[in-house]
């Protein structure tokens, strides 16, 4: 039984302002129609008799995970929330711990969510090229052949070629990310590959290794699966257990250490797409070199990546920059330094800016708002609702709202009345009534919402019945 594992934890603040720690970019459609997340999941799916995988994920991204799985038509085997990120270690652990229960034999495959595979069919066969040896009990990785000398990423120096498996070889051992000098060095060598961050292995196998190498971990995995809680679709950690796990990565805690680590070496056109200019190394490029995305209009203008999404982006007499463009934010650097994208992120942090954490479209279980204007006293929303969708019963302490439905119908529930609305009508939610809102069509509910009072923000919200489970 091969059971994949999507790790689906990482909030990629170098690709900002796109990504964001409340839609980060393994959610984001930014190789191809899909996500990268809906793509890694696909990717997974695809393989020879496999299952319905397990999806380790941040708490705050579940309905997120939970709706890119319904519209990718795969449902998994369990949806694990982490209370806290404590790195790849304690979340393969939970997800090896968790396939343990299913079948004592399973192999599990664990996947990072926001890779792009260009040639899945080579992908495919090198999974099949490790079962086996997963199978006696070997800990494999797959490296990347390089194709550049790559500062950021870590490095496998490869062992001889495994007895009887043609293709997999020993790890003679793993490099940290190198500076340019010794990257060079690596490409020159030739027996050297990038370390992926994929790994294949039977859960029994990776379980005995880290109770040898990091026994911590696997106390704390176990202690924080006793006390998880199932909630709707989602399986919750336990947050104080699992809290108190030590962070570490499968490299550093196990594949470092372990004496049955083996590797595969493939080409499959592989990009963790870490920075703005690896989009732009694997996008389409006119004759300028030059990747656009959007309504853009250029002049005098090579080796650029322009990403624009609300409106025309117009460049002139540029070479060798990243220019995206959002609804709230633009950012504007050269491709040489996007690796510095993370020090605008944390300097934003530290004025508490919101521009991190969320965009002006903010998606929910029941569909979406978006903020329109935002003054003294009143803030304006677009909502759309889905068809069958429900928002909780709930109150405001600081703010009154008014609804004008625009598309759809809306159920309104407001104080001991229920009333149906259609496009053109509208209603007054005083300040402190308990409301809720519901969409009884099948097409989406679209309405403009006018709030207004002395503080308008989101935690200004009483929740009195929820049906996706929230309490914020």
């Amino acid at each position: 039984m091969l059971i994949p594992i999507i790790l689906s934890g990482g909030s990629g603040t170098r690709l900002w302002p796109l990504s964001r720690t409340l839609y980060p970019k393994q959610f984001l459609p930014l190789v191809g129609e899909k996500t990268m997340f809906q793509q890694t999941v696909s990717r997974a799916m695809a393989l020879p008799d496999v299952q319905a995988p397990i999806v380790l994920c941040n708490e705050e991204h579940r309905f997120l995970v939970a709706e890119q799985l319904r519209q990718a038509g795969v449902v998994a085997r369990e949806i694990v929330l982490e209370p806290v990120s404590r790195n790849t270690a304690p979340a393969a652990t939970v997800a090896a711990l968790c396939a343990l229960g299913i079948d004592e034999s399973a192999l599990v495959l664990i996947m990072p969510a926001d890779h792009i595979v260009a040639d899945e069919a080579v992908f495919a066969e090198a999974v099949g090229l490790a079962i086996p040896a997963a199978r006696e009990g070997r800990l494999v990785t797959f490296g990347i052949k390089p194709t550049r000398p790559e500062t950021g990423y870590g490095y496998i120096r490869l062992g001889r070629e495994i007895d009887g498996i043609k293709g997999m070889r020993e790890v003679s051992e793993f490099k940290e990310k190198p500076d340019l000098k010794s990257a060079e060095l690596f490409l020159q060598a030739g027996d050297y590959v990038w370390n992926s961050g994929i790994f294949l292995f039977s859960a029994k196998s990776y379980l005995a290794e880290i109770e040898q190498h990091a026994p911590s971990i696997l106390t704390s995995c176990r202690a924080a699966l006793d006390d998880a809680a199932h909630d709707l679709d989602f399986v919750r950690l336990g947050k104080e257990k699992y809290s108190a796990c030590v962070e570490d990565s499968i490299d550093y805690a196990v594949m470092e250490r372990t004496k049955h680590a083996a590797v595969v070496p493939i080409d499959t056109g592989w990009n963790d797409v870490g920075s703005w200019r690896s989009l732009w190394e694997i996008a389409d490029r006119d004759e300028c070199g030059n990747a656009f995305i959007g309504d853009i209009v250029a002049h005098e203008t090579t080796d650029t990546y322009v990403h624009a999404r609300h409106r025309l982006v117009a460049t002139v007499g540029v070479e060798n920059l990243v220019i995206v463009e959002t609804s709230d934010a633009v950012l504007v650097a050269a491709k040489d330094q996007v690796q510095d994208v993370k020090k605008i992120v944390e300097q934003l942090n530290a004025a508490g800016r919101a521009e991190t954490t969320i965009h002006r479209k903010v998606f929910r279980p029941w569909g979406a708002y978006e903020g329109i204007d935002l003054g003294l006293g009143f803030q304006v929303k677009r909502i759309t609702v889905k068809p069958g969708a429900t928002l909780s019963l709930q109150m405001h302490h600081h703010r009154a709202e008014h609804w004008i439905i625009v598309r759809g119908t809306a159920e309104i529930t407001k104080g001991e009345d229920t009333i149906l609305l259609s496009e053109d009508q509208s209603t007054y939610i005083p300040l402190g009534t308990v409301h809720r809102l519901h969409n009884p069509g099948k097409i989406p509910l679209e309405l403009i919402e006018v709030q207004t009072g002395n503080y308008l923000g989101e935690d200004d919200i009483v929740r009195m019945e929820d049906i996706y489970g929230r309490n914020k």
